[in-house]
């Protein structure tokens, strides 16, 4: 059974960028995302010795989501020009460690962390999600479990209870009922974290909560 690292490729980037601004060459072109996610990915490589990674990038343009729902992450800055000029530069970092890089025209790289984290899964080996991307902790379970690199803490179901007050399995659930900020999805007005996550431990399911509405 081997342990498989799947990166959020896309997490990585932002970090690095927002951690630390100032770095550039001579010539100007700024450096400061290359270096920092050099140092990240060298360090996880380092500390947690994985048997297999895999590298994912959102791919540009946008996911099927947009049809489904126009106003998806509408709320979201274009990405920043000193960004832009970097991705070439870390797309070689992962290509020159040998580590396969994964980006689908059309599909968010959670989509793709979570195809590659259950194939994994089936076929017996243990998947590592390197993210803090609250919608991969549905995933979390037998043979599939986060890593999040900033607090450097391993997240299994009971750090998905502690963090959000649900089960893996409750996690869609009770995003639906929360919504999503970031991404620009709206909750249930009138329901917080604290409450969704009481309603859930009440009722099991949103299913079971819409077909019990009349009564609440």
């Amino acid at each position: 059974m081997a342990e498989i690292y799947l990166i959020d490729g896309t997490y990585y980037l932002h970090r690095a960028f927002h951690a630390r601004t100032g770095l550039a060459t001579s010539t100007g072109v700024p450096t400061n995302a290359v270096y920092l996610f050099a140092r990240m990915l060298l360090k996880l490589l380092r500390e947690r010795r994985p048997e297999g990674v895999v590298m994912v990038f959102d791919a540009k343009g946008k996911s099927f989501r947009n049809d489904l729902y126009p106003d998806y992450k509408a709320n979201r800055p274009p990405l920043p020009e000193g960004l832009a000029q970097q991705i070439p530069y870390i797309h070689r970092l992962v290509e020159a460690l040998g580590i396969p890089r994964v980006s689908i025209p059309g599909v968010e790289a959670d989509d793709v962390l979570a195809t590659l984290a259950r194939r994994a899964a089936a076929r017996g080996d243990t998947a590592w999600l390197v993210s803090r991307d609250k919608d991969l902790m549905q995933l979390v379970g037998d043979g599939i479990r986060m890593w999040d690199s900033m607090k450097e803490e391993e997240i299994g179901p009971e750090e998905v209870a502690a963090r959000l007050g649900v089960a893996p399995e409750q996690v869609p659930d009770y995003l639906a009922l929360v919504g999503d900020a970031s991404d620009n999805i709206p909750g249930v007005p009138g329901i917080g974290a604290k409450g969704a996550a009481k309603l859930l431990a009440e009722h099991g399911s949103l299913e079971a909560l819409l077909e019990r509405a009349g009564e609440i």
